[in-house]
């Protein structure tokens, strides 16, 4: 049966967005509404953007005491051929035992399994040094409590993963090294770009098993995978954490996602470099979280530059956090399918994204700001602002927001996508400048264009199913863009 909303679920969802909701906090384990202790509630009239200002005042990367412990006084050994792993842990443990500190990895390569953090513990890796992730996936056992593709499950532990702690961080100007290529994690995407070849094991049976499990509520301490179910694990993954801090690193061949904030509260990435080329690198994804800023960052990505997700499906609903209050600004985008995205996996909702000052451009980047759903996700995004933003060159739409991404209509669960609204946009070319593809029973709701040059473009724009489209100074090909329906301001 398909979902139809009614005048009642709107102002419900758009209620959501003047932040009268509150939201689950992961370590913290309380709830706080948006105007109850948390900042602004309803926003300013005419301003979103006070909300914006108020995330970037109030997400602070978190203090360490002065007390720092070297990996190497540890029994860390450079040269990139030494496990190091117990290194590593033991100097986490007495850095955390002691009350909190950094931990340092100076200049040289280390060689590692999995790197757990502990709360008031800054992993600072130094210029020079290079932290190399075993190749094995056997080290990434025992599994942890993650997500793969927006579904909780027992998995290999992803590259950095800290589990309901608080005050953490990676920082420094060294590099984290996943070791993914054509021979390592990559192939399991079972693609012959990645190393595949017919024959070889990959995901696909393992991701159709944990999805069934999913809609057949089977408890997550029952989804248990690992070794012979070839699903990747993320690079960075604080899980139900806060007050977290990735600063400065460069991050490079990933398994799968690189920075992966899920189920946590004030985090904050910046001036981070990702350069990963591999299937599914994703630059970062904020799953269920709330109060995040991401700046001044340079993605360079085989997938989305970043994706804010909320997850999947039939768990999406029944974890049913969404994702609110993310500043993005300050960033380079090159390669990547969406620069900035939010979807797929968005089934608890997004709210309140704010995007800003940011450049996006490479003949393999695909499209500018892309919403990307479906009826079997749901869900909702209310609230999406950008300003600022220099496209370059794209491969396809400059904006899209596509309700056909895998599955189309039918499926039972509409998404409800409204108030999105853009300004001061400036693209010099473009296959497309809008891809705008709402559902006959389901409209997009409100999407508001202001002193945005398109650029020259070699197609038509795409509008279906969308209510209350404005345009205010938008051009494209050099003159005014004229689009059926749409209300010119």
């Amino acid at each position: 049966m398909v979902q139809r909303h009614t005048r009642r679920d709107f102002l419900r969802f758009t209620a959501i967005g003047a932040g009268t909701v509150g939201f689950a906090l992961g370590a913290q384990g309380t709830a706080l509404a948006a105007g109850n202790g948390e900042g602004p509630g309803p926003f300013p009239p005419g301003n979103p953007w006070g909300r914006a200002e108020y995330i970037k005042a109030t997400v602070r990367a978190p203090h360490f005491p002065d007390r720092y412990f070297d990996i190497t006084d540890h029994g860390a050994v450079a040269g990139g051929t030494v496990d190091c792993t117990e290194a590593f842990r033991d100097a986490i443990a007495t850095c955390h035992a002691a009350g909190g500190g950094h931990v340092v990895v100076p200049a040289g390569d280390y060689l590692t399994g999995p790197i757990h953090l502990k709360s008031n513990v800054d992993l600072h890796v130094t210029e020079n040094a290079r932290i190399r992730f075993s190749q094995n996936p056997a080290d990434y056992l025992p599994a942890v409590l993650t997500r793969f593709e927006g579904i909780e499950l027992y998995n290999y532990s992803p590259l950095i993963y800290a589990f309901e702690q608080e005050n953490i961080a990676v920082t420094g100007s060294g590099t984290l090294d996943g070791q993914a290529d054509n021979a390592h994690w990559w192939p399991w995407k079972g693609k012959t770009d990645f190393g595949w070849k017919k024959g070889d094991p990959w995901q696909g049976p393992a991701r159709d098993r944990l999805s069934a499990m999913a809609d057949a509520g089977v408890p997550v301490e029952q989804r248990q995978f690992g070794e012979g179910d070839y699903l990747r694990s993320a690079f960075i993954e604080p899980y139900r954490c806060s007050n977290v801090l990735i600063g400065g690193v460069t991050i490079v061949n990933s398994p799968m996602w690189e920075i992966h904030p899920t189920l946590s509260d004030h985090v904050l990435v910046q001036n981070v470099t990702v350069s990963s080329h591999g299937p599914n690198n994703d630059g970062c994804d904020p799953e269920s979280s709330r109060m995040v800023v991401i700046s001044d960052c340079l993605f360079d990505t085989g997938d989305d530059c970043i994706a804010i997700k909320s997850g999947k499906n039939t768990d999406g609903r029944r974890v049913d956090v969404p994702s609110q209050d993310i500043l993005v600004e300050g960033c380079q985008m090159r390669d990547g399918h969406g620069g900035v995205t939010i979807g797929s996996e968005m089934s608890g909702g997004v709210r309140n994204v704010f995007v800003r000052d940011c450049q996006m451009s490479s003949p393999n980047l695909d499209i500018a700001l892309r919403f990307k759903t479906n009826s079997l996700r749901g869900g909702f995004i209310t609230g999406f602002h950008a300003r600022d933003i220099t496209v370059g060159q794209v491969g396809q739409a400059v904006i899209d927001i596509n309700f056909y991404y895998e599955d189309g209509p039918g499926q039972g669960f509409n998404p409800l996508v409204s108030d999105i609204n853009v300004e001061r946009m400036t693209v010099q070319s473009a296959k497309q400048s809008l891809n705008l593809r709402g559902y006959s029973d389901d409209h997009i709701r409100g999407v508001r264009l202001t002193d945005v040059d398109f650029g020259t473009t070699s197609k038509a724009p795409t509008v279906e199913y969308v209510d209350n489209l404005v345009l205010s100074n938008v051009t494209e090909n050099g003159k005014p863009l004229v689009v059926a329906g749409a209300t010119a301001a």
